[in-house]
């Protein structure tokens, strides 16, 4: 006899395309990053919308027409602070690139009439908003010890001190919880 060649799948059951290409998750670039300006007004005008459009329109100017069609496919606003100026962008990831290289070239934000001199700071660029959070930790931590160590007053050091602790995200001792106040105010810490 001749040798039988053995075939990988059977011919009488067709075969079937591999499922990790429809069902990948399509993957995605956030950057996070900080609106900087000297005017307070700045932040205070700021909005998704508003923000979004200035973002979209200097993609269009730096990388034209097929930059802006790119872009436009998964690009978001996922966060916005107006308080702190911090901003998280959502993209794909084959075009994060033309976000990034697009955000130097805003230079100011208009909102009702108002024009106000920015830029960006990008601070950090993640593949999940989880280490983008992670990553804003820690910078506003060494924020924070910049500005402690810059303060001239001790007592509003210690002031400064204080409110961060009582900021933590820790949950509360159960002996902290039975002394010195109600039950009231112990059922809402839980």
């Amino acid at each position: 006899g001749f040798p039988v060649p053995v075939l990988a799948h059977s011919p009488s059951r067709p075969r079937l395309p591999s499922l990790t290409r429809f069902c990948a998750r399509p993957r995605r670039r956030y950057l996070l990053c900080e609106l900087v300006s000297e005017d307070p007004r700045c932040r205070a005008c700021l909005e998704e919308r508003v923000l979004f459009g200035l973002v979209r329109d200097a993609i269009a100017r730096v990388h034209g027409a097929f930059g802006a069609a790119a872009c436009a496919v998964a690009f978001t606003v996922k966060y916005l602070n107006a308080y702190t100026g911090v901003v998280l962008l959502r993209c794909r990831k084959e075009f994060y690139q033309l976000l990034w290289s697009a955000l130097p070239f805003i230079t100011y934000l208009e909102n009702k009439g108002q024009r106000y001199a920015c830029f960006f700071n990008t601070l950090h660029v993640g593949g999940t908003i989880r280490t983008c959070q992670k990553f804003l930790i820690q910078y506003n931590r060494r924020q924070l010890l910049i500005l402690l160590h810059n303060c001239p007053d001790g007592e509003e050091r210690e002031s400064i001190k204080k409110s961060v602790m009582s900021c933590s995200l820790e949950e509360p001792q159960e002996d902290q919880l039975s002394g010195g106040g109600s039950e009231e105010d112990a059922t809402e810490m839980e």
